[in-house]
């Protein structure tokens, strides 16, 4: 019922699509974009260390308590009752304790949740946001994602942007790379030499500043053109309409 419903969701949007040409839409590929990112397959690796490690603690507790029981059977016969009932009140209690381990590990606020949520989660903040920032430059209107509940039946290869992401992510990457280099680099430097570099990042700040200007005044040099011959011909025509109606 719910990929039902997600169809449908999908078929009305791609039909609202069709019917307003001007709108854009694009999809990507999750589970392929976390795929090829190193540092989600890091935490990817390090949660499931943990997950492995957990269930080993609880399968160790889990035969204990098989274990606990097989000898409460095999014995059941020799032994008197309040022993008996100090066993299954032993395995009662281990019971007990295992399941609040599998909540302490697997449950909806348990480790497993802490941990992906410190490891995984940040990748994935970052992901949303180069999706923010290719979304607003490339004025999508929709933007799909391919490996999610939401049934695709037909994709063209042309409006997946996943490697568009991938991109962007690489590009951020390197240019917080350089910056942490040149903050590492910085904090060996003297008062005065901090003070130079200052003054050289002032000095090209200044000079972007002024060439950007310099593309402005150009722009509008030319819109102006543009603008008096259009005025040009509009008042050329003018004549000629006037004139015909003269001769007329």
């Amino acid at each position: 019922m719910r990929k039902l419903l997600f169809l449908l969701a999908l078929l009305t949007v791609t039909t609202f699509c069709y019917a307003q040409k001007s709108q854009r839409i694009a999809f990507i590929d999750m589970e392929y974009i976390l795929e090829n990112l190193p540092e989600y397959l890091n935490a990817q690796n390090t949660l499931d260390a943990k997950v492995s490690k957990w269930k080993k603690i609880l399968d160790k507790e889990a035969r204990y308590i098989e274990v606990l029981k097989t000898d409460l059977a095999n014995e059941k016969a020799i032994l008197i009752k309040g022993i008996i009932e100090e066993k299954e009140e032993e395995i009662t209690i281990k019971q007990e304790e295992l399941r609040r381990l599998e909540s302490l590990y697997f449950g909806p606020r348990g480790d497993l949740f802490q941990v992906r949520k410190q490891l995984v989660k940040p990748i994935q903040d970052q992901v949303y946001n180069e999706i923010q920032k290719i979304v607003k430059a490339k004025k999508y209107d929709f933007v799909f994602d391919k490996s999610s509940d939401l049934i695709m039946l037909y994709s063209n290869k042309k409006y997946d942007i996943s490697e568009i992401i991938l991109s962007s992510i690489d590009k951020s990457r390197k240019i917080n790379e350089r910056d942490a280099k040149k903050k590492a680099a910085e904090k060996g430097l003297s008062e005065k030499q901090r003070k130079q570099i200052a003054n050289k990042e002032a000095i090209k700040a200044k000079k972007r500043i002024a060439l950007n200007k310099k593309k402005e005044a150009r722009k509008k040099l030319i819109e102006e053109k543009r603008q008096l011959l259009r005025d040009r011909k509009e008042a050329a025509k003018k004549r000629r309409e006037e004139k015909k109606e003269k001769q007329e």
